[in-house]
């Protein structure tokens, strides 16, 4: 049985005809593939993007067109179709890509393994879901999952069953926003939202940028109609939101701040539904009502240089960052004026930071001017910040001290406060401000 159903996958692979033909560029995209040629494609293993991409533009050019001669020999167009014989490098857009949704058909045969890296990290995953002797290693779920996850992680094994038998060409649409994945495979959701883990290292995201990847590994497969749409971060924002819980309360709904106290008078509410600090205005306006564990979502904008903050479990009085559990920065940290030489900032002191305790990964802020979406989540003594769909911070702070300047911080270990804004003296914008209570 076996024997038949490669024979017959393999002659389909290798077949002409209407059942290769293009289909019409959806709306809103771009082909990666022409049909025609490897235009646009160089060849890559499972390589660190980290550091291929800290290659002297020399180096990397001189490394992308050596990997040529084996794209040559082991990948080749027929009838509208990148076909692949199971072997060699896998081909790599030359193009980096941050935020996207990206269509493709593949087909493939018995006993293959394949899949798709997502800005160079492994992979949604493609394989035979009726070989017994990858049954241990998940093969039996189907095809679609984040597979390079951590056992028992979101996203790892598919939702659903939803590969079509050998022989029928299979569709995956996936969208990424951040570290955050969805797929659906031939209609069905297969993976929702998860997150992504950097396979090089889990203890840093994924990267902000980077190639698509189809993988070979084993076995033949065909590509086809390989789409893909660049997301903005108006879009990346909505996706993100709708994502999130939806029974929140809304701490801000674009009229009035009568849920806040403190200094609400130097904020000012703007035509489009926001709130402004008012510029060189300072102070903290915080919730009237007090939270221990909670989950908060907001959208900011940062004018260039722009420094803000979050107060967590604040007391009603003192500096934020001390008198508090924490103060979070919100900040415009690639200004100019925060990496001069010898006066750069400490990390510590990062968007996304707890300030003076635990630093945030930096570079994932959309570009100056734009919103951003941020998560909070506060449990006991742990943070996490999540910003445009990835984790910057996810920390407990149980022990921990503040090491940066001379104030004592007094309140890291309060279980309880308010939640809110710092101003520092920066015309910082905040909307759609939503908190839910975490028991």
């Amino acid at each position: 049985m076996f024997q038949k159903i490669k024979v017959v996958c393999v002659c389909l692979l290798m077949a002409g005809g209407v059942q290769f033909s293009s289909a019409a560029v959806p709306e809103g995209f771009t082909p990666l593939f022409n049909g025609k040629n490897l235009e646009g494609w160089w060849g890559l293993k499972t390589e660190n993007p980290a550091k291929w991409m800290a290659l002297p533009e020399s180096e990397l050019k001189a490394k992308q067109e050596k990997s040529l001669a084996d794209i040559k020999k082991h990948w080749s167009v027929k009838n509208g179709m990148l076909i692949n014989d199971g072997k060699g490098l896998f081909l790599t857009t030359l193009k980096q890509y941050g935020d996207f949704e990206l269509r493709l058909e593949y087909l493939t045969t018995a006993r293959a393994d394949s899949g798709v890296y997502l800005r160079g990290i492994p992979q949604v995953q493609i394989w035979d879901y009726t070989d017994p002797a990858k049954f241990k290693l998940g093969s039996k779920k189907g095809s679609g999952g984040l597979w390079n996850n951590s056992k028992g992680a979101p996203g790892k094994d598919p939702l659903v069953k939803a590969d079509k038998p050998f022989g029928q060409w299979n569709t995956l649409r996936i969208i990424m926003v951040g570290e955050r994945v969805s797929v659906l495979l031939n209609g069905k959701l297969v993976v929702n939202h998860a997150r992504m883990e950097n396979y090089f290292n889990r203890k840093m995201p994924v990267p902000k940028m980077g190639p698509i990847q189809l993988q070979t590994h084993g076995g033949k497969i065909a590509w086809r109609n390989i789409y893909i749409r660049e997301i903005s971060g108006d879009e990346a924002n909505k996706i993100l939101a709708k994502k999130v819980w939806q029974n929140g309360e809304c701490l801000f709904d674009g009229k009035d701040l009568s849920k806040w106290q403190g200094a609400v008078n130097a904020l000012e509410i703007l035509p489009d539904g926001s709130i402004r600090w008012r510029n060189r205005k300072k102070g903290t306006m915080f919730t009237k009502k007090e939270y221990s564990d909670f989950a908060v979502h907001f959208e900011f904008k940062v004018p260039p240089g722009g420094n803000n903050g979050l107060a967590i479990r604040y007391p009603g009085k003192g500096d934020t960052a001390y008198t508090g559990m924490c103060e979070l920065q919100i900040l415009d940290n690639d200004a100019p004026k925060y990496n001069k030489p010898g006066k750069a900032l400490d990390k510590r002191q990062y968007h996304g930071s707890i300030y003076g305790v635990v630093a945030a990964h930096r570079g994932f802020l959309h570009p100056q001017g734009e919103w951003n979406f941020q998560i909070v989540t506060v449990k006991g003594s742990r943070i996490t910040v999540e910003l445009n769909g990835t984790v910057l911070v996810d920390a407990d702070i149980a022990g921990m001290t503040q090491t940066m300047g001379k104030k004592k911080h007094k309140g890291m270990t309060r279980t309880k406060g308010f939640f809110g804004l710092a101003g520092h003296s920066d015309p910082v914008s905040f909307r759609n401000i939503y908190i839910k209570e975490i028991k």
